[in-house]
C-alpha cells in the first residue's frame, strides 16, 4: 500500500538491553531469598532516615530533614529505633517492638505511646501517625516462602534512567515472584510481589499486600554491599502508597549477627511522661514494683 503525505521524525531517548542477563529458576531464587534470610540473625545499623509525606490527594509533599539515628533488630521480631535530633544529636524518639507490642517515647514533646504492632484499623490523615514498627522490620529482610504459601513465577522488564555521562536508558528483564495463600476455596490471596533483577538476582522491589489485595507498602534496595558472604542493602525506600508517607532509610554502618542482649530491647517510659494507648493488649506500661521492665 503506497503511502502519501508527509513523514515526521521526531527523536527519543535510546534505550539499550541489559548485557549479561542471568538466568535462574524459581527454585533456585527461592533457596536464594531464604538462604540471604536465614543468614541474617541480628542487624545493628548507623543509619539516615528521611521522611516525606503526602502527594496527590493531598496536593502537596512535605519533605522533613534527615535524622540519624539506630536501628537494632533480633530475629524473629524484636526491634528498637533511635532517632537524634539533627545539629544537637539528643534524643528525639525512642521506639521498640517485640512483635506483638510496642512503645514510643518521644523526649521533645514529653509524650509516650503504647499500642499493638499491627496495622492501624483507623488511620489519621496525618501518614506519620500510622508508621508502626513491623513495616520497617518487614522491609529490612525479605521472608522466604512460608509452607503454607504458594509462589509463582513471571518476568517483566524495567527501564532503568541513563547512567552518569550516558544519554540511553536501559532495559532490564526482572523475575517476579509472587506469594500468596489460600483465601477460601480456590481463592488465593496475594500476599507480596518480590521483583529480582535478572542483571544482579538480587531483590530490588518487594510490593506487600493487604487482606483486600491493595498494594500498602512497597520497598525498594539498591546499593548493595558485602558483608563476608552476605549481600545487603545500604539504601532502602519504604513508600505507603495509602498512607502518603515515605522513608528513605540510608544505611551509613552496619554489623550484621552481632549478639544483641535483652536489654537491648528494653525500653523504660519516665514515671512523669504522659503516655497515650492505642489499641493494646499490653499492661498498664507503668504497674506497681520497683523490678518491673517495660517492654
Amino acid at each position: 500500500m503506497a503511502l502519501t503525505g508527509c513523514t515526521t521524525i521526531r527523536s527519543v531517548n535510546k534505550t539499550v538491553r541489559a548485557p549479561n542477563v542471568l538466568d535462574a529458576t524459581l527454585v533456585q531464587l527461592n533457596s536464594q531469598i531464604a538462604a540471604r534470610y536465614e543468614a541474617i540473625q541480628t542487624i545493628n545499623a548507623a543509619v539516615d532516615i528521611k521522611a516525606s509525606t503526602g502527594g496527590e490527594h493531598q496536593g502537596e509533599v512535605k519533605e522533613y530533614p534527615a535524622f540519624a539515628g539506630y536501628i537494632l533488630l533480633r530475629k524473629p521480631s524484636d526491634m528498637r529505633v533511635f532517632m537524634l535530633v539533627p545539629v544537637v544529636r539528643s534524643l528525639a524518639l525512642d521506639m521498640v517492638s517485640d512483635g506483638t507490642d510496642f512503645k514510643l517515647l518521644i523526649p521533645p514533646r514529653n509524650k509516650a505511646i503504647v499500642g499493638l504492632d499491627k496495622e492501624v484499623t483507623t488511620p489519621s490523615k496525618n501518614g506519620l501517625e500510622n508508621l508502626r514498627p513491623y513495616i520497617i522490620r518487614d522491609a529490612l529482610l525479605i521472608p522466604p516462602v512460608h509452607p503454607d504459601e504458594f509462589v509463582a513465577e513471571t518476568q517483566s522488564n524495567r527501564i532503568l534512567p541513563p547512567a552518569r555521562g550516558k544519554k540511553e536508558t536501559t532495559e532490564e528483564p526482572d523475575y517476579d515472584l509472587t506469594v500468596a495463600r489460600v483465601k477460601s476455596g480456590k481463592e488465593l490471596q496475594t500476599i507480596r510481589v518480590v521483583h529480582i533483577s535478572r542483571v544482579t538476582l538480587k531483590p530490588y522491589e518487594q510490593d506487600i499486600y493487604d487482606a483486600a489485595g491493595r498494594v500498602v507498602t512497597i520497598v525498594t534496595y539498591e546499593k548493595y554491599q558485602k558483608f563476608g558472604d552476605i549481600d545487603f542493602p545500604m539504601n532502602i525506600l519504604i513508600t505507603r502508597p495509602l498512607d502518603e508517607y515515605s522513608l528513605n532509610i540510608v544505611v551509613t554502618k552496619v554489623t550484621l549477627n552481632q549478639k544483641l542482649d535483652d536489654e537491648s530491647f528494653v525500653l523504660k517510659i519516665p514515671d512523669d511522661v504522659p503516655i497515650q494507648k492505642m489499641d493494646s493488649a499490653v499492661p498498664d506500661p507503668k504497674p506497681s514494683g520497683p523490678t518491673q521492665k517495660h517492654r
